[in-house]
Protein backbone atom coordinates (compact mmCIF):
# COMPACT_ATOMS: atom_id res chain seq x y z
CA UNK A 1 0.00 0.00 0.00
CA UNK A 2 2.97 2.21 0.86
CA UNK A 3 3.68 1.74 -2.91
CA UNK A 4 0.59 2.54 -4.47
CA UNK A 5 0.15 5.72 -2.22
CA UNK A 6 3.55 6.96 -3.75
CA UNK A 7 3.14 6.28 -6.93
CA UNK A 8 -0.45 6.42 -7.93
CA UNK A 9 -1.81 10.18 -5.72
CA UNK A 10 -3.10 11.96 -8.87
CA UNK A 11 -5.25 9.32 -9.90
CA UNK A 12 -6.09 8.61 -6.20
CA UNK A 13 -6.88 12.45 -5.07
CA UNK A 14 -9.73 12.82 -7.78
CA UNK A 15 -11.02 9.73 -7.61
CA UNK A 16 -11.49 9.70 -3.77
CA UNK A 17 -13.08 12.59 -3.52
CA UNK A 18 -15.65 11.92 -6.53
CA UNK A 19 -16.48 8.60 -4.05
CA UNK A 20 -16.97 10.76 -1.14
CA UNK A 21 -19.58 13.29 -2.53
CA UNK A 22 -21.77 10.89 -4.17
CA UNK A 23 -21.77 8.96 -1.67
CA UNK A 24 -22.68 11.93 0.69
CA UNK A 25 -25.23 13.00 -1.24
CA UNK A 26 -26.72 9.52 -2.57
CA UNK A 27 -29.14 8.73 -0.46
CA UNK A 28 -31.32 12.27 -0.86
CA UNK A 29 -33.81 12.55 -2.96
CA UNK A 30 -34.26 14.85 -5.55
CA UNK A 31 -30.34 15.67 -6.71
CA UNK A 32 -30.26 17.32 -9.62
CA UNK A 33 -34.21 19.11 -9.14
CA UNK A 34 -34.87 22.67 -9.75
CA UNK A 35 -33.95 24.89 -6.94
CA UNK A 36 -36.50 27.60 -7.29
CA UNK A 37 -40.16 27.29 -7.50
CA UNK A 38 -41.85 28.34 -10.24
CA UNK A 39 -45.24 28.65 -9.02
CA UNK A 40 -46.12 32.19 -10.15
CA UNK A 41 -48.05 32.62 -6.86
CA UNK A 42 -44.43 32.78 -4.90
CA UNK A 43 -42.78 35.61 -5.92
CA UNK A 44 -40.63 38.66 -4.64
CA UNK A 45 -42.46 41.75 -3.95
CA UNK A 46 -41.49 45.23 -2.58
CA UNK A 47 -42.78 46.65 -0.11
CA UNK A 48 -43.46 50.56 0.80
CA UNK A 49 -42.16 50.50 4.32
CA UNK A 50 -38.59 52.41 5.61
CA UNK A 51 -35.62 50.31 5.90
CA UNK A 52 -33.94 49.55 9.03
CA UNK A 53 -30.81 50.22 7.53
CA UNK A 54 -30.67 53.71 6.26
CA UNK A 55 -30.00 53.73 10.01
CA UNK A 56 -26.44 52.67 8.92
CA UNK A 57 -24.97 55.15 6.14
CA UNK A 58 -23.44 53.59 3.34
CA UNK A 59 -22.48 53.60 -0.45
CA UNK A 60 -24.98 54.72 -3.51
CA UNK A 61 -26.33 51.34 -4.70
CA UNK A 62 -28.50 50.27 -7.29
CA UNK A 63 -32.52 51.00 -6.87
CA UNK A 64 -34.59 48.50 -4.78
CA UNK A 65 -36.67 48.10 -8.11
CA UNK A 66 -33.73 46.26 -9.76
CA UNK A 67 -33.31 43.87 -6.28
CA UNK A 68 -34.64 41.92 -3.93
CA UNK A 69 -32.63 43.73 -1.18
CA UNK A 70 -32.79 47.15 0.13
CA UNK A 71 -30.60 49.85 -0.79
CA UNK A 72 -28.76 50.29 2.47
CA UNK A 73 -28.05 54.25 2.40
CA UNK A 74 -31.48 55.10 0.86
CA UNK A 75 -34.36 56.49 3.73
CA UNK A 76 -36.63 55.74 0.88
CA UNK A 77 -35.52 52.29 0.46
CA UNK A 78 -37.97 49.90 0.38
CA UNK A 79 -37.34 45.87 2.39
CA UNK A 80 -38.17 42.47 0.77
CA UNK A 81 -41.26 40.75 0.97
CA UNK A 82 -41.33 37.61 0.77
CA UNK A 83 -45.33 36.08 -0.60
CA UNK A 84 -45.96 32.54 0.76
CA UNK A 85 -47.72 31.42 3.98
CA UNK A 86 -45.40 30.82 7.01
CA UNK A 87 -45.96 28.65 10.03
CA UNK A 88 -45.97 29.91 13.24
CA UNK A 89 -41.78 29.27 13.81
CA UNK A 90 -41.39 32.02 11.10
CA UNK A 91 -43.53 33.96 12.71
CA UNK A 92 -42.27 34.50 15.76
CA UNK A 93 -38.99 35.21 14.21
CA UNK A 94 -40.47 37.83 12.04
CA UNK A 95 -42.00 39.72 15.25
CA UNK A 96 -38.67 39.37 16.32
CA UNK A 97 -36.87 41.28 13.90
CA UNK A 98 -39.71 43.43 13.84
CA UNK A 99 -38.81 44.80 17.14
CA UNK A 100 -35.71 44.77 16.14
CA UNK A 101 -35.33 47.29 13.02
CA UNK A 102 -37.68 49.28 15.10
CA UNK A 103 -35.38 49.87 18.26
CA UNK A 104 -31.95 50.05 15.58
CA UNK A 105 -34.20 52.69 14.39
CA UNK A 106 -34.93 54.74 17.09
CA UNK A 107 -31.39 54.74 18.00
CA UNK A 108 -29.91 55.45 14.78
CA UNK A 109 -32.48 58.76 15.49
CA UNK A 110 -30.45 59.45 18.83
CA UNK A 111 -27.35 59.53 17.39
CA UNK A 112 -28.19 61.81 14.74
CA UNK A 113 -29.59 64.06 17.70
CA UNK A 114 -26.24 63.79 19.82
CA UNK A 115 -24.32 64.80 16.19
CA UNK A 116 -26.61 68.04 16.08
CA UNK A 117 -26.09 68.69 19.57
CA UNK A 118 -22.40 68.15 19.09
CA UNK A 119 -22.65 70.64 16.01
CA UNK A 120 -24.38 73.20 17.86
CA UNK A 121 -21.76 73.32 21.14
CA UNK A 122 -23.88 71.02 23.67
CA UNK A 123 -21.84 67.36 23.60
CA UNK A 124 -23.36 64.63 25.22
CA UNK A 125 -20.00 63.33 25.38
CA UNK A 126 -20.90 59.76 23.90
CA UNK A 127 -18.73 59.64 20.72
CA UNK A 128 -16.42 62.47 19.51
CA UNK A 129 -16.13 64.34 16.32
CA UNK A 130 -14.92 62.17 13.60
CA UNK A 131 -16.04 58.72 15.21
CA UNK A 132 -14.99 55.36 14.13
CA UNK A 133 -18.69 54.61 13.34
CA UNK A 134 -21.04 55.65 10.95
CA UNK A 135 -23.84 56.06 13.50
CA UNK A 136 -23.13 54.53 17.18
CA UNK A 137 -26.02 54.12 18.82
CA UNK A 138 -27.45 52.53 15.63
CA UNK A 139 -24.64 50.17 15.49
CA UNK A 140 -24.45 49.43 19.36
CA UNK A 141 -27.95 48.27 19.77
CA UNK A 142 -27.48 46.50 16.62
CA UNK A 143 -25.30 44.24 17.88
CA UNK A 144 -27.47 44.26 20.85
CA UNK A 145 -30.30 42.57 18.97
CA UNK A 146 -28.09 40.65 17.01
CA UNK A 147 -26.86 38.59 20.26
CA UNK A 148 -30.55 38.39 21.51
CA UNK A 149 -32.13 36.98 18.26
CA UNK A 150 -29.57 36.03 15.58
CA UNK A 151 -29.78 32.29 14.92
CA UNK A 152 -27.38 30.16 12.00
CA UNK A 153 -28.46 26.77 11.22
CA UNK A 154 -25.75 24.94 9.13
CA UNK A 155 -27.33 22.36 6.98
CA UNK A 156 -26.04 19.11 8.13
CA UNK A 157 -25.76 17.33 4.42
CA UNK A 158 -22.53 16.16 2.93
CA UNK A 159 -18.96 15.29 4.46
CA UNK A 160 -16.03 16.44 5.44
CA UNK A 161 -13.47 17.66 3.83
CA UNK A 162 -15.55 19.25 0.61
CA UNK A 163 -18.39 20.36 3.65
CA UNK A 164 -17.94 21.48 6.81
CA UNK A 165 -14.25 21.86 6.99
CA UNK A 166 -12.05 25.03 6.11
CA UNK A 167 -8.33 25.90 6.93
CA UNK A 168 -7.41 27.10 9.84
CA UNK A 169 -4.17 28.91 8.76
CA UNK A 170 -3.17 31.22 6.42
CA UNK A 171 -4.38 33.56 4.11
CA UNK A 172 -7.88 31.57 3.74
CA UNK A 173 -8.40 30.60 7.34
CA UNK A 174 -11.28 33.16 8.46
CA UNK A 175 -13.27 30.50 6.18
CA UNK A 176 -12.32 27.58 8.61
CA UNK A 177 -12.05 29.46 11.87
CA UNK A 178 -16.30 30.73 11.13
CA UNK A 179 -17.15 27.10 10.03
CA UNK A 180 -15.77 25.83 13.20
CA UNK A 181 -17.14 28.40 15.44
CA UNK A 182 -20.57 28.25 14.42
CA UNK A 183 -20.28 23.97 14.40
CA UNK A 184 -18.80 23.43 17.06
CA UNK A 185 -21.67 23.24 18.98
CA UNK A 186 -20.40 25.90 21.52
CA UNK A 187 -22.03 29.35 19.52
CA UNK A 188 -24.37 31.27 20.82
CA UNK A 189 -25.47 31.88 17.51
CA UNK A 190 -26.24 28.57 16.33
CA UNK A 191 -29.68 27.34 15.80
CA UNK A 192 -31.09 23.99 17.83
CA UNK A 193 -33.00 23.51 15.09
CA UNK A 194 -33.84 25.68 11.58
CA UNK A 195 -37.36 26.27 12.53
CA UNK A 196 -35.43 28.83 15.38
CA UNK A 197 -32.97 29.84 12.45
CA UNK A 198 -32.95 33.49 11.26
CA UNK A 199 -30.78 32.35 8.59
CA UNK A 200 -29.34 29.30 6.95
CA UNK A 201 -25.54 28.72 6.36
CA UNK A 202 -24.70 26.93 3.11
CA UNK A 203 -21.51 24.74 4.58
CA UNK A 204 -19.32 24.12 1.25
CA UNK A 205 -15.57 24.07 2.20
CA UNK A 206 -14.46 26.28 -0.99
CA UNK A 207 -10.93 26.11 -0.55
CA UNK A 208 -10.85 22.46 0.16
CA UNK A 209 -13.38 21.65 -2.58
CA UNK A 210 -10.23 23.33 -4.86
CA UNK A 211 -7.55 21.72 -3.32
CA UNK A 212 -9.01 18.00 -3.68
CA UNK A 213 -10.99 18.19 -6.67
CA UNK A 214 -8.84 19.77 -8.87
CA UNK A 215 -5.87 17.93 -7.81
CA UNK A 216 -3.88 17.78 -9.97
CA UNK A 217 -4.53 21.15 -11.68
CA UNK A 218 -4.79 20.30 -15.02
CA UNK A 219 -7.84 22.96 -15.43
CA UNK A 220 -8.81 26.34 -13.90
CA UNK A 221 -12.18 26.28 -15.17
CA UNK A 222 -14.66 26.71 -12.33
CA UNK A 223 -16.98 24.41 -13.40
CA UNK A 224 -16.52 21.80 -11.36
CA UNK A 225 -16.71 23.71 -7.98
CA UNK A 226 -19.76 25.46 -9.44
CA UNK A 227 -21.03 22.54 -9.86
CA UNK A 228 -20.95 20.72 -6.71
CA UNK A 229 -22.53 23.95 -4.44
CA UNK A 230 -25.29 24.15 -7.26
CA UNK A 231 -26.17 20.68 -6.47
CA UNK A 232 -25.60 20.93 -2.62
CA UNK A 233 -28.24 23.88 -3.23
CA UNK A 234 -30.45 21.82 -5.34
CA UNK A 235 -30.41 19.06 -2.92
CA UNK A 236 -30.90 21.07 0.62
CA UNK A 237 -33.76 23.04 -1.09
CA UNK A 238 -35.53 20.09 -2.37
CA UNK A 239 -35.32 18.15 1.44
CA UNK A 240 -36.94 21.39 2.76
CA UNK A 241 -39.00 24.50 2.72
CA UNK A 242 -36.31 27.23 3.35
CA UNK A 243 -34.26 27.67 0.29
CA UNK A 244 -37.76 28.61 -2.07
CA UNK A 245 -39.64 30.59 0.91
CA UNK A 246 -37.14 33.26 0.67
CA UNK A 247 -35.14 32.04 -2.62
CA UNK A 248 -32.09 31.77 -1.16
CA UNK A 249 -32.16 35.95 0.61
CA UNK A 250 -31.72 34.46 3.98
CA UNK A 251 -28.96 31.54 2.88
CA UNK A 252 -25.26 32.58 2.69
CA UNK A 253 -22.09 30.79 2.27
CA UNK A 254 -18.67 32.41 3.39
CA UNK A 255 -15.10 32.08 1.41
CA UNK A 256 -11.73 34.07 0.99
CA UNK A 257 -10.86 32.26 -1.83
CA UNK A 258 -10.04 34.17 -5.02
CA UNK A 259 -12.59 31.80 -7.21
CA UNK A 260 -15.52 32.40 -4.20
CA UNK A 261 -17.72 35.13 -6.45
CA UNK A 262 -17.30 32.93 -9.40
CA UNK A 263 -19.90 29.82 -7.92
CA UNK A 264 -22.66 32.24 -8.56
CA UNK A 265 -21.79 33.11 -12.09
CA UNK A 266 -23.23 29.59 -13.80
CA UNK A 267 -26.12 30.56 -12.96
CA UNK A 268 -27.31 34.26 -11.90
CA UNK A 269 -31.08 33.77 -11.28
CA UNK A 270 -30.33 30.86 -8.69
CA UNK A 271 -28.05 33.37 -6.68
CA UNK A 272 -30.04 36.37 -7.33
CA UNK A 273 -30.79 36.98 -3.40
CA UNK A 274 -27.85 34.48 -2.26
CA UNK A 275 -25.80 36.35 0.47
CA UNK A 276 -22.22 35.66 -0.29
CA UNK A 277 -19.46 36.51 2.29
CA UNK A 278 -16.26 37.03 0.63
CA UNK A 279 -12.73 38.60 0.77
CA UNK A 280 -12.62 38.97 -2.73
CA UNK A 281 -15.51 41.97 -2.40
CA UNK A 282 -15.14 43.72 -6.13
CA UNK A 283 -17.80 45.84 -6.98
CA UNK A 284 -16.74 46.10 -10.61
CA UNK A 285 -16.89 42.30 -10.86
CA UNK A 286 -20.42 41.59 -9.46
CA UNK A 287 -20.17 42.32 -5.57
CA UNK A 288 -22.89 44.03 -4.42
CA UNK A 289 -22.80 45.92 -1.30
CA UNK A 290 -26.86 45.82 -0.07
CA UNK A 291 -26.81 41.96 -0.52
CA UNK A 292 -23.45 40.37 -0.22
CA UNK A 293 -20.96 40.72 2.88
CA UNK A 294 -17.25 42.19 2.53
CA UNK A 295 -15.17 40.33 4.72
CA UNK A 296 -11.22 40.98 6.08
CA UNK A 297 -8.60 38.69 4.50
CA UNK A 298 -5.93 37.73 7.27
CA UNK A 299 -2.78 35.81 7.41
CA UNK A 300 -3.27 34.09 10.76
CA UNK A 301 0.06 31.83 11.07
CA UNK A 302 0.00 27.90 12.56
CA UNK A 303 -1.00 28.12 16.17
CA UNK A 304 -1.47 31.98 16.48
CA UNK A 305 -4.20 34.03 15.93
CA UNK A 306 -4.38 37.80 15.35
CA UNK A 307 -2.37 39.76 17.68
CA UNK A 308 -2.28 43.08 18.12
CA UNK A 309 1.10 45.18 19.01
CA UNK A 310 1.43 49.18 19.68
CA UNK A 311 4.60 49.19 17.80
CA UNK A 312 6.45 52.70 18.09
CA UNK A 313 4.53 55.35 19.56
CA UNK A 314 2.97 58.16 16.83
CA UNK A 315 5.51 60.67 17.53
CA UNK A 316 8.62 58.33 17.03
CA UNK A 317 7.29 56.76 13.69
CA UNK A 318 9.85 58.52 11.30
CA UNK A 319 9.34 56.59 8.45
CA UNK A 320 6.52 58.13 5.95
CA UNK A 321 5.22 54.75 4.43
CA UNK A 322 6.53 51.38 3.37
CA UNK A 323 5.13 48.40 1.85
CA UNK A 324 7.05 45.04 0.87
CA UNK A 325 5.54 42.24 -1.20
CA UNK A 326 4.97 40.44 -4.43
CA UNK A 327 4.48 41.50 -7.47
CA UNK A 328 1.28 40.11 -7.44
CA UNK A 329 -1.15 42.35 -9.79
CA UNK A 330 -1.14 45.20 -12.10
CA UNK A 331 -2.13 47.66 -8.81
CA UNK A 332 1.68 46.53 -7.43
CA UNK A 333 3.37 46.78 -10.74
CA UNK A 334 2.61 50.77 -11.15
CA UNK A 335 3.63 50.99 -7.67
CA UNK A 336 6.71 49.53 -8.36
CA UNK A 337 7.22 51.46 -11.33
CA UNK A 338 7.16 54.66 -9.62
CA UNK A 339 8.51 54.11 -5.87
CA UNK A 340 10.29 50.37 -5.83
CA UNK A 341 13.87 51.56 -4.22
CA UNK A 342 13.01 55.38 -5.19
CA UNK A 343 12.10 57.51 -2.19
CA UNK A 344 13.90 56.88 1.57
CA UNK A 345 10.36 57.93 3.12
CA UNK A 346 8.50 56.04 0.88
CA UNK A 347 9.86 53.02 1.47
CA UNK A 348 8.71 50.24 -1.46
CA UNK A 349 10.52 46.58 -1.51
CA UNK A 350 9.25 43.68 -3.79
CA UNK A 351 11.49 40.88 -1.51
CA UNK A 352 13.03 43.05 1.81
CA UNK A 353 16.76 42.09 2.25
CA UNK A 354 17.36 39.51 4.54
CA UNK A 355 18.61 42.16 7.29
CA UNK A 356 15.36 43.95 7.44
CA UNK A 357 12.06 43.11 9.48
CA UNK A 358 8.88 43.42 7.65
CA UNK A 359 7.15 43.66 11.36
CA UNK A 360 9.53 46.03 12.45
CA UNK A 361 8.81 48.47 9.73
CA UNK A 362 5.26 48.87 9.87
CA UNK A 363 6.04 49.28 13.60
CA UNK A 364 7.89 52.21 12.35
CA UNK A 365 6.01 53.76 9.37
CA UNK A 366 3.21 56.26 9.93
CA UNK A 367 1.18 55.04 6.79
CA UNK A 368 1.42 51.45 5.43
CA UNK A 369 0.35 50.68 1.49
CA UNK A 370 -2.08 47.99 0.86
CA UNK A 371 -2.12 47.42 -2.46
CA UNK A 372 -4.16 44.80 -4.33
CA UNK A 373 -2.78 41.75 -5.34
CA UNK A 374 -3.91 39.58 -8.13
CA UNK A 375 -7.49 40.71 -6.45
CA UNK A 376 -8.54 43.95 -4.75
CA UNK A 377 -8.68 42.70 -1.24
CA UNK A 378 -5.19 42.35 0.97
CA UNK A 379 -4.73 41.07 4.51
CA UNK A 380 -1.87 44.09 4.95
CA UNK A 381 -4.86 46.36 6.10
CA UNK A 382 -5.29 44.23 8.91
CA UNK A 383 -1.60 43.45 9.76
CA UNK A 384 -1.15 47.62 9.47
CA UNK A 385 -4.09 48.10 11.68
CA UNK A 386 -2.36 45.39 14.43
CA UNK A 387 0.87 47.84 13.96
CA UNK A 388 -0.73 50.37 14.60
CA UNK A 389 -0.33 52.13 11.27
CA UNK A 390 -2.21 53.87 9.24
CA UNK A 391 -3.52 51.68 6.06
CA UNK A 392 -2.63 53.20 2.66
CA UNK A 393 -5.80 51.19 0.58
CA UNK A 394 -4.45 51.44 -2.58
CA UNK A 395 -7.35 49.91 -4.68
CA UNK A 396 -10.74 50.78 -7.19
CA UNK A 397 -14.07 48.75 -6.20
CA UNK A 398 -13.03 47.89 -3.32
CA UNK A 399 -16.13 47.77 -1.03
CA UNK A 400 -14.41 47.71 2.54
CA UNK A 401 -15.22 44.99 5.25
CA UNK A 402 -17.78 46.34 7.05
CA UNK A 403 -18.33 49.21 5.89
CA UNK A 404 -22.05 49.20 6.90
CA UNK A 405 -21.05 50.24 9.88
CA UNK A 406 -17.25 51.70 10.20
CA UNK A 407 -16.30 54.76 8.94
CA UNK A 408 -13.36 54.42 7.24
CA UNK A 409 -12.49 57.82 6.08
CA UNK A 410 -11.54 58.87 9.58
CA UNK A 411 -9.00 55.55 9.96
CA UNK A 412 -7.45 54.90 6.89
CA UNK A 413 -6.39 56.43 3.46
CA UNK A 414 -8.04 55.76 0.06
CA UNK A 415 -5.46 56.85 -3.04
CA UNK A 416 -7.02 55.32 -6.63
CA UNK A 417 -5.19 53.57 -8.02
CA UNK A 418 -4.21 56.48 -10.83
CA UNK A 419 -2.80 58.41 -8.24
CA UNK A 420 0.13 56.10 -7.36
CA UNK A 421 2.85 58.55 -9.00
CA UNK A 422 1.23 61.24 -5.94
CA UNK A 423 1.45 58.98 -2.72
CA UNK A 424 4.08 60.88 -0.84
CA UNK A 425 2.31 64.56 -1.55
CA UNK A 426 -1.16 63.24 -0.87
CA UNK A 427 0.75 61.92 2.44
CA UNK A 428 2.87 64.60 3.02
CA UNK A 429 -0.74 66.88 2.85
CA UNK A 430 -1.87 65.51 6.14
CA UNK A 431 -1.19 67.24 9.01
CA UNK A 432 0.95 66.04 12.03
CA UNK A 433 -2.69 66.70 14.14
CA UNK A 434 -5.20 65.00 11.40
CA UNK A 435 -2.45 62.04 11.45
CA UNK A 436 -2.26 61.33 15.26
CA UNK A 437 -6.21 61.63 15.30
CA UNK A 438 -6.11 58.92 12.69
CA UNK A 439 -3.49 56.75 14.72
CA UNK A 440 -5.81 56.93 17.60
CA UNK A 441 -8.95 55.42 15.79
CA UNK A 442 -6.45 52.58 14.53
CA UNK A 443 -5.93 51.57 18.08
CA UNK A 444 -9.31 51.89 18.58
CA UNK A 445 -11.14 50.56 16.08
CA UNK A 446 -8.66 47.46 15.49
CA UNK A 447 -10.50 45.28 18.11
CA UNK A 448 -13.23 44.34 15.56
CA UNK A 449 -10.47 42.80 13.28
CA UNK A 450 -9.20 40.26 16.27
CA UNK A 451 -10.10 36.80 15.77
CA UNK A 452 -11.01 35.08 19.09
CA UNK A 453 -11.34 31.87 19.45
CA UNK A 454 -14.40 31.41 20.86
CA UNK A 455 -15.77 34.69 19.42
CA UNK A 456 -16.03 37.19 21.64
CA UNK A 457 -18.05 40.60 21.41
CA UNK A 458 -17.29 42.91 18.56
CA UNK A 459 -14.39 41.03 17.37
CA UNK A 460 -13.82 39.96 13.60
CA UNK A 461 -16.18 36.97 13.99
CA UNK A 462 -19.21 38.80 15.51
CA UNK A 463 -18.61 41.78 13.12
CA UNK A 464 -19.06 39.19 9.80
CA UNK A 465 -22.41 37.78 12.38
CA UNK A 466 -23.32 41.37 12.18
CA UNK A 467 -22.86 42.14 8.84
CA UNK A 468 -25.10 39.06 7.83
CA UNK A 469 -27.35 40.31 10.26
CA UNK A 470 -28.09 43.72 8.40
CA UNK A 471 -28.68 41.61 5.02
CA UNK A 472 -31.23 39.64 7.25
CA UNK A 473 -32.80 42.07 8.70
CA UNK A 474 -33.53 43.51 5.35
CA UNK A 475 -35.99 40.61 4.59
CA UNK A 476 -39.45 40.16 5.64
CA UNK A 477 -41.80 37.60 5.57
CA UNK A 478 -45.12 38.84 6.03
CA UNK A 479 -47.13 37.13 8.71
CA UNK A 480 -50.39 36.52 6.57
Amino acid sequence: MADLTCTTPFVLYPLLVIILFFYSLNHRNGFLSSVVDDDPSCHLSVSSPESVLSSFRLFSLRSSSSSCLTTLNNSSSSEVTVVEEVDEAAERIEEGLAMARAAIKKAGEVDLRHRRDRRNGSDSGFASNGSIYLNDFAFHQSHREMEKRFKIWTYREGEAPLFHKGPLNDIYAIEGHFMDEIENGKSPFAAASPEEATVFYIPVGIVNIIRFVYRPYISYSRDRLQNIVKDYISLVSDRYPYWNRSRGADHFFLSCHDWAPDVSAVDPELYKHFIRALCNANASEGFTPMRDVSIPEIKIKFGKLGLTHNGEPPQKRKLLAFFAGGSHGEVRKVLFKHWKGKDKQVLVHEYLPKNMNYTKLMDQAKFCLCPSGWEVASPRIVESLYSGCVPVIIADSYVLPFSDVLNWKTFSVHIPVSKIPEIKKILEAISEEEYLEMQRRVLEVRKHFVVNRPSKAYDMLHMIMHSIWLRRLNVRIPLS
